[in-house]
């Protein structure tokens, strides 16, 4: 098979901040697989918490990878021979979902008939970055009401403490006075135990959902204090990279937050998800600074899922790719071979 690869900077719409920093744009690597006549396509988006820093990182680590004699026929194969060589879970992302797309595409069916999957019902969440109260204000309706939705996650853990993110909510609420939508909070690791368990409380008083991630990795221990008598469900992200992750933690949370940059690809998603289901969790699919080829990718499991986050593509400015368009708040994956993502300027 023939591999080839293209590094493309991505600028965001709005800068996206959350409790470790904030990011207006970045490079993506992306890896096409080709057999002679068809080829699929992937998507790395880099970050040093997933292995590869850069996207010049993620393209060498699969280079070396590439140069063993891997039999990519098999996709679960080149996925454990791929972290067996510890080949960066983002890396390997976008090497498996071009395997998958490929594969989807020689066998002319949509991804995600051949996964076994639905079409996805649930709508996407998009995302409210960490911003003051008044930025809060002008941001809202540019989001949410140029493309109709109805359902946002919205970031808190502000360094500024409590305070800052309680009037970040709080504009949050008097919006949804005006135009009512479902509120979801991820702190993204930035509380501590006492501040999780005031936050918990005080927003199951104002209309939120669920809480992502209220402690930061590493602190998996203390989830189960939060755990007892919880006000609001619990789902974990960046404390469940894997599927053997969750044995360690099920019994402390309610769900977990999948994103195909931490576990490797779709071959990590099936597992998560089929591991999850087994403990009686709920499952999320969540991204990064994706374009529509790996939200694509994400759309072809969400079917299957509770909560869907994959909103990425929507802010950027342009997104380079298409195959993944919003459809009454739903991120919908196409009805055509393969996942469906594409560069536009591709055929």
């Amino acid at each position: 098979m023939e591999i080839e690869y293209r590094i493309v900077y991505l600028k965001k719409l709005f800068p996206l901040r959350i409790s470790r920093g904030v990011r207006d744009g970045q490079y993506n690597l992306f890896v096409s697989v080709s057999d002679g006549g068809h080829t699929g396509w992937g998507e790395t988006s880099p970050g040093a918490s997933e292995g590869a820093e850069t996207a010049e990182e993620a393209k060498s680590q699969l280079e070396t990878f590439l140069k063993e004699d891997i039999n990519l026929q098999s996709v679960f194969e080149t996925h454990d021979a791929a972290l067996r060589a510890n080949v960066a879970p983002c890396a390997l992302a976008a090497l498996d979902m071009a395997l998958w797309d490929l594969k989807a595409k020689k066998a002319s069916m949509p991804l995600y008939r051949i996964l076994g999957f639905p079409k996805p019902s649930k709508p996407t969440s998009i995302t409210l970055g960490i911003m003051p109260p008044e930025e809060a204000r002008e941001r809202l309706p540019l989001i949410l009401e140029k493309k109709g939705i109805k359902t946002l996650k919205v970031k808190l853990g502000s360094n500024e403490g409590l305070e800052a993110d309680k009037a970040m909510y709080h504009e949050v609420l008097e919006y949804s006075k005006r135009y009512p939508i479902s509120i979801r909070v991820d702190a993204n690791g930035g509380w501590n135990v006492d501040e999780a368990l005031h936050m918990m409380k005080w927003l199951a008083d104002r209309d939120c959902g669920y809480v992502e991630q209220p402690l930061e990795e590493g602190r998996e221990e203390e989830l189960s204090i939060l755990f007892k008598n919880r006000p609001l469900p619990i789902f974990v992200d960046e404390s469940c990279r894997f599927a053997t992750d969750i044995p360690k933690w099920a019994g402390n949370v309610d769900g977990v937050n999948m994103k195909l940059m931490k576990c490797g690809g779709l071959t990590g998603a099936l597992r998560i998800i089929a591991t999850a289901h087994s403990f009686g969790l709920k499952t999320m699919i969540g991204c990064m600074g994706e374009t529509s080829i790996s939200i694509a990718a994400g759309a072809a499991v969400s079917g299957a899922l509770d909560h869907i986050d994959l909103d990425s593509h929507y802010n950027l400015n342009p997104d380079p790719c298409e195959g993944a368009p919003l459809i009454d708040e739903i991120t919908m994956p196409l009805d055509v071979p393969g996942h469906g993502g594409k560069f536009k300027t591709e055929a």
